[in-house]
């Protein structure tokens, strides 16, 4: 007989099954899950701060744990940068993966779609990546049934300060009840993990790496603040004569005094006050910026990998786009991480509940399908259709974003617009053929004529200079058009080798082009035979000429 096992092997029994629906994480107002936390950021120092980390490598990391949220709070750049990377992954399409064809693996699939599409897992994304900064988090997962199925009814955030790493293998979660730490029971939590650089889980959270920017740009920030408060504005002097009585010296003290909060004061005509400005304040205070913008940018690197998207730095167009890409590496490593927890711990469980222990499972996927751009799709089709490439016009179309189009006068659809080449059991129907190139106008003879007679006839210059506007007007609109190819492929290609590659394979359509140069030659060409017939006096209407 089939049994549910848990994620060490051994079989879960009806009463475990039952527990499933009761927390087993919940916060306790006395004992040692309080939602109540410490704030060990007040005054810190740097041999505090190495304690706490000390501490948690050993197997105490309560300090630390409470620290990386406290930071989260206190640091509006650590804040926006680590919430930039969450919800990068957070927002992401959730797809499900079936093992194969099979209809009973579809069924699988189709079970864990059905649950995707409650939003659940989609509303808890960003909970779950709380493992970026911390280098780990444990989601509680409620069971619930509903129409004779089992499945997660929420998934609750648990504070990772109620859990604790095993001290014997320095991987293993485990919470805190009581004095002692127990296993996490099996298929309630989910555990992710998600490590900046390899070691201990409690040494791989990002905010390891950034409490110590934190630190010092918090003296800083203080040192900063001191700096303003002492000479942002100058400092005041009274001056009073040697016949100046107490009264006198009281009333001037309490002038000078109030002067730097009320910015006024009362003061006998024998009293003077000087105000005393402190060279180049400016350069000292853009120290202390350049200080706390320093490490900005050094978390920045931390969390994001680079700073262009966060910092206003110059650099140009490819130095941006080099920042934009680390960035999606970063995030395609993100969503997988998130994806193998999510398929390992939660829908093995919701397959096994409602169908049983399986060989395989289906897996979810987090991320932006990996699609072709659009401007190589369209340059395949126009190249592989003609020899005998079947697309499904649907598909096309949806890469497009165009709609579907109408159909005949009888109500039937048009069948040359929804699959593009042969369909079944037709015969290959050849590519195409271009339109032959367009001759020149039928009436460009006569008008050469009437250019000849016109010129040998009468002797206004202005004929010739018009038809040669009215020329170059029509050449410029025909470069236009070939120039705006050209453009279209520097302003869309990414690297250079794709500019290169596209710019080579671009066919450019001469054909309007080849027109006006058509015509520009041959009214060049009849006029200069009109100048001939004119010289040589042989022009209609005109008298000869002896040569």
């Amino acid at each position: 007989m089939a049994s549910i096992l848990d994620q060490f092997g051994r079989t879960i029994s009806a009463s475990d099954i039952r527990r499933l629906r009761e927390p087993a994480a919940a916060p306790t107002l006395a004992g040692v899950r309080p939602v109540i936390s410490g704030y060990p950021a007040e005054g810190m120092t740097p041999t505090r701060l190495a304690d706490i980390h000390r501490a948690a490598a050993e197997g105490d990391s309560l300090r630390y744990l409470e620290l990386a949220e406290d930071i989260e709070e206190r640091d509006l750049h650590y804040a926006g940068v680590l919430g930039t990377r969450k919800r990068a992954v957070a927002q992401l399409p959730i797809a499900v993966v079936a093992v194969s064809d099979d209809q009973r693996h579809q069924q699988h699939k189709d079970l864990v779609q059905r649950w995707v599409d409650t939003g659940v897992l989609e509303m808890a994304l960003f909970d779950i990546l709380d493992a970026v900064g911390k280098g780990f988090s444990v989601t509680e997962i409620e069971w619930a049934t509903d129409g004779g199925w089992i499945r997660p009814g929420r998934l609750i955030y648990r504070l990772p300060r109620w859990f604790e790493a095993s001290r014997e293998d320095g991987d293993t979660i485990l919470l805190r009840e009581s004095a002692t730490l127990q296993p996490l029971a099996p298929h309630k939590f989910l555990v992710h993990r998600h490590p900046s650089k390899s070691g201990l889980v409690m040494r791989s959270g990002l905010a390891r790496l950034a409490s110590w920017a934190w630190m010092l740009k918090a003296y800083t920030a203080r040192d900063w603040a001191m700096f303003v408060q002492s000479y942002g504005q100058p400092v005041r002097i009274g001056r009073y004569g040697p016949e100046a009585s107490q009264e006198d010296r009281d009333v001037l003290w309490s002038a000078v005094a109030n002067i730097a909060g009320d910015c006024a004061a009362i003061i006998p005509r024998s009293m003077d006050i000087e105000f005393v400005q402190t060279g180049d304040l400016k350069a000292n205070g853009e120290l202390y910026q350049q200080r706390c913008e320093y490490l900005e940018r050094l978390i920045s690197k931390a969390v994001l990998g680079q700073t262009a998207t966060t910092d206003a730095i110059s650099g140009g167009h490819a130095v941006g786009r080099e920042h934009r890409l680390v960035q999606e590496d970063i995030e395609r490593s993100d969503a997988r991480l998130v994806s193998v927890s999510v398929s390992r711990q939660l829908v093995q469980s919701l397959v096994a509940f409602n169908f049983g222990p399986q060989d395989a499972y289906p897996q979810i996927r987090i991320g932006r399908p990996d699609e072709v751009p659009l401007s190589v799709v369209v340059d395949a089709v126009h190249k592989l259709v003609p020899l005998g490439l079947r697309v499904e016009a649907s598909e096309l179309r949806d890469r497009l974003g165009l709609s579907e189009p109408g159909k005949l006068a009888d109500g039937t659809p048009n069948p040359d617009v929804e699959v593009l080449g042969s369909g079944p059991g037709e015969p290959h129907r050849p590519p195409l053929a271009l339109p032959p190139p367009q001759q020149p106008p039928a009436e460009l003879p006569r008008l050469a004529r009437h250019l000849v007679s016109r010129h040998v006839t009468q002797p206004d210059p202005d004929l010739v200079g018009q038809l040669t506007d009215r020329l170059a007007l029509d050449a410029q609109g025909a470069l236009a058009g070939l120039t705006d190819q050209i453009r279209e492929v520097l302003q869309s290609a990414e690297s250079y080798a794709e500019l290169q590659a596209r710019l080579a394979a671009l066919q450019l359509e001469p054909r309007e082009m080849a027109l006006a140069m058509t015509r520009a030659f041959a009214v060049a060409h009849l006029t200069g035979q009109a100048a001939v017939l004119d010289e040589l006096g042989l022009a209609p209407g005109g008298a000869g000429r002896a040569p």
